[in-house]
């Protein structure tokens, strides 16, 4: 019988325990403890019910192109449960001199695709669309080494489009900034088109129309989410696992290596494993190891953090038929403001909110604004409240609010990220029995980390020599 801990309860710690289990009810001889420092488990994924409303306190979806996390929700039994967002209305504002502006069409993730709606926006300067117009005759080019996203969108389309545009969405969903963030790492494909058509906006949509082509059927949603929110991922995952295996309330102190294993100190004793996967941010991780390897220690410490804070406000009658159609906005640095965006929840998903009430979520913090988790939660209300009432006039006062703040919660993959990566994943190598799970690596999203969870517990799997299949459905569920 082989012992596997696992140290981390996020849902990366969770899919590596799955994939565990998964291959126990298969028959292979092996026990697994999970670690997880908090009373909960799930990490960011939490939902509640508020007054009819379902609020997520973390991220509310995922991207819907990863498949790994609505695969997850298949195993588990709640794929009948996804739901996919309304993208007939999917429009989206960037706040420009104080007022919401409408991303034209054509505009995927900052590129433009279509000349026209572009032309004719208010969004962007005459200098920025010239340069929209002669980045279609932008020649190929192979860059060197790594660069910030910043630096790749300002060669294409100048610095407008990085100040309106492409620092605003790492905002959002990276927190950090485009003068910052690795575009190796954070966006692969602008690279690879880059070398291989040379225009963005030509390889954008020669993608698209070969997507369009390999597709049948009606196309798919943007974002995927679960009818009653993402902490319903965490509970069915959680159904499969034995609660015997689970150690809550338990902060790991260290991990070191010990004659064929591993000693796990943790409460108040250790303990010995065979295999470990630490599936805590990358900075924690640094911690629990710096016994084991200075060097991995290190490059792990160079992995950043940010932390980020959301606030939802729900609104009752005629609140919704004022607010502007479409999913929300997204507001640039040189705004002045501090929230980083807001999501009119009540259009972007389906039941999220009874007809009669609006569902509104901001989001702060990020590398733009660190100081604003020192504020308490009525500071950063009356922040919302008063950027809300200068931005889309809303006055009414809510009948809930529930802020949530995340203190660093989300990795930043700068400039060298995947050389770094690489780094960490040579000397892991070295350490037999050993895998690294999480945020901090090949992806900051739900899928990502449900990938890098499930790939650790195979990588254990076959470091200890068992085969690693995927058991049938059968062998997953109750």
């Amino acid at each position: 019988m082989k012992r596997i801990a696992i140290i981390g309860g996020g849902i990366s710690g969770l899919s590596a325990a799955f994939a565990l289990e998964q291959h126990r009810r298969a028959g292979v001889p092996l026990e697994y403890v999970l670690f997880e420092s908090s009373p909960r488990l799930g990490g960011v994924l939490v939902t509640e019910r508020v007054d009819g409303c379902l609020v997520e306190a973390g991220p509310d979806s995922f991207l819907t192109e990863k498949p790994w996390a609505a695969n997850l929700c298949r195993q588990i039994g709640i794929g009948d449960q996804l739901i996919g967002s309304n993208d007939a209305d999917r429009k989206t504002y960037i706040l420009v001199k104080g007022r919401l502006v409408a991303i034209p069409d054509g505009l995927m993730f900052m590129v433009p695709t279509k000349l026209l709606p572009a032309v004719f926006s208010p969004l962007f300067s005459l200098g920025t669309k010239l340069r929209m117009a002669r980045e279609w005759f932008h020649p190929p080019h192979k860059a060197d080494g790594d660069e910030t996203v910043a630096s790749l969108v300002e060669r294409h389309y100048g610095a407008e489009m990085v100040d309106r545009l492409a620092d605003p969405l790492l905002s959002g969903v990276y927190g950090g900034e485009a003068s910052q963030l690795s575009v190796r790492a954070v966006l692969p494909r602008f690279t690879e088109m880059e070398a291989s058509h040379g225009s963005l906006g030509r390889a954008m949509l020669a993608a698209r129309k070969k997507m369009m082509q390999a597709t049948d059927g009606p196309a798919k949603p943007l974002f995927t989410s679960l009818k009653d929110g993402m902490q319903q991922m965490v509970d069915a995952v959680l159904a499969q696992l034995s609660p015997a295996a689970l150690r809550l309330d338990t902060a790991v102190r260290s991990v070191q290596p010990k004659d064929a294993g591993w000693l796990v100190s943790a409460g108040y004793g250790s303990d010995y494993f065979d295999a470990v996967i630490v599936a805590t941010p990358a900075q924690n991780s640094a911690t629990l190891l710096r016994a084991t390897s200075a060097d991995l220690a290190a490059e792990l410490r160079g992995i950043n953090y940010t932390s980020s804070i959301t606030v939802t406000l729900g609104f009752g009658r005629n609140v919704r038929s004022s607010l502007p159609p479409g999913f929300g906005f997204l507001v640039p640095r040189n705004e002045g403001k501090r929230m980083l965006a807001a999501t009119f929840v009540h259009n972007k998903f389906p039941h999220r909110a009874p007809e009669d009430r609006a569902l509104v979520r901001c989001f702060l913090g990020g590398a733009r604004d660190e100081q604003i988790l020192k504020l308490s939660d009525d500071e950063i209300l009356h922040v919302v409240r008063e950027e809300l009432r200068r931005i889309i006039s809303l006055t009414a006062e809510p009948l809930f609010a529930r802020v949530y703040k995340w203190k660093g919660a989300m990795a930043q993959y700068g400039v060298g990220h995947l050389e770094r990566i690489q780094s960490i994943e040579r000397q892991c190598e070295r350490l037999p029995g050993l895998a690294l799970a999480g945020n901090g690596y090949h992806g900051i999203g739900v899928p990502d980390c449900v990938r890098s969870g499930m790939e650790a517990g195979s990588k254990i799997l076959l470091g200890l020599g068992f085969a690693v299949s995927q058991p049938s459905k059968s062998a997953l569920l109750p």
